[in-house]
């Protein structure tokens, strides 16, 4: 499976099963497998990113998953969109920090053009102070707001395909599986990075999880954040699948084989679901989030830069990765 990854050929799916199935097929073996291809592109550097929920809740959709949903009881702290000057500092804590990239998140369907043009002026303000990467997750958007935010300077947009095409009826009905296609579409086609992963633990097959790498190698993903489901009290999804460690390893390695030059990302949940194996995480994946997610805590920058560094992996900042370019 090294093999096919480095040399940019489509593992076979029974051996792709493999990686997530077989018990045979020991741990420590399979993470060097997968640290093979991550040294290939990205050495032994480790990008940390930080999120800054800037809009939670009051979100029409019914994504049964997440605590900000209609029909959500989950007991969370709803705001509208943040202050401009809250945002900036955001942005600016995240290049104090030594962060690579300053991930900016609102809830709801999908933004307006004139919210689009907001924040556009903010990506703008952003890039003129801090030489840091922007990656803004808004929800639904046409190519003419995509380009709206290329131009600003965005480098990337966010909207995860969260599970399989199969699945997608199980965990969410106010919209279809086209519909974050055509998003994610619409951000490539104006030349926008693309970012989208999944979240493992919501009743999904291995298969299903399988037919999601692949998805997004068709579509070029440069960033899969790979999330482990972690329920909030009040969220209409309740415990399906019980996540281990060794399982949540296992996924990490099929995307990173099967994706082998996108950035993997060990996102939210990694804590709670990794717990005494997290450090093994970075062998399959170079990106972790640090100072929680959108409705739940997470570990603090330092805390996660001392993870890094005492597994002998190196903190990148952007500047790095231009001169490595």
């Amino acid at each position: 499976m090294t093999r096919l990854a480095l040399a940019g050929e489509t593992i076979p799916a029974d051996a792709a099963m493999r990686i997530l199935t077989d018990p045979n097929l020991e741990l420590l073996p399979l993470m060097h497998a997968a640290y093979q291809v991550r040294a290939r592109y990205f050495g032994r550097y480790v990008r940390v990113q930080i999120l800054n929920n800037v809009q939670n809740g009051y979100c029409p959709e019914d994504c049964n998953y997440c605590a900000q949903a209609a029909g959500s009881e989950a007991k969370i702290t709803k705001f509208h969109l943040k202050p401009d000057e809250e945002i900036l500092v955001g942005a600016k804590k995240t290049w104090e920090a030594g962060a690579f990239r300053y991930c900016i998140v609102l809830s709801g369907r999908g933004p307006t053009e004139n919210r689009v043009d907001h924040m556009a002026g903010l990506v703008r303000q952003i890039k003129a102070q801090w030489p840091v990467e922007v990656c803004l997750s808004a929800g639904f958007i046409d190519e003419k707001m995509a380009k709206t935010l290329k131009e600003a300077g965005l480098d990337r947009y966010n909207h995860n395909l969260n599970t399989a095409e199969n699945h997608y009826g199980a965990i969410c009905t106010s919209h279809g599986y086209a519909d974050r296609l055509h998003t994610l579409e619409n951000a490539r086609k104006v030349g926008l990075e693309v970012c989208s992963g999944i979240i493992i633990g919501m009743g999904e097959t291995p298969a299903e999880v399988l037919e999601v790498a692949m998805t997004l190698r068709r579509l070029q993903a440069r960033s899969i954040p790979v999330n482990f489901y972690v329920h909030i009290e009040g969220a209409r999804l309740g415990v399906i699948n019980a996540l281990t460690p060794q399982y949540c390893l296992r996924v990490l390695a099929l995307f990173r084989l099967t994706n082998p030059d996108a950035e993997i990302r060990a996102a939210g949940g990694r804590e709670s679901n990794l717990r005494s194996l997290e450090t093994l995480a970075l062998y399959p994946a170079n990106a972790v989030f640090s100072e929680g997610y959108l409705n739940t805590g997470g570990d603090t920058t330092k805390k996660t830069v001392s993870l890094i560094e005492d597994a002998g992996f190196v903190v990148e900042r952007i500047e790095e990765k231009d001169d490595r370019c």
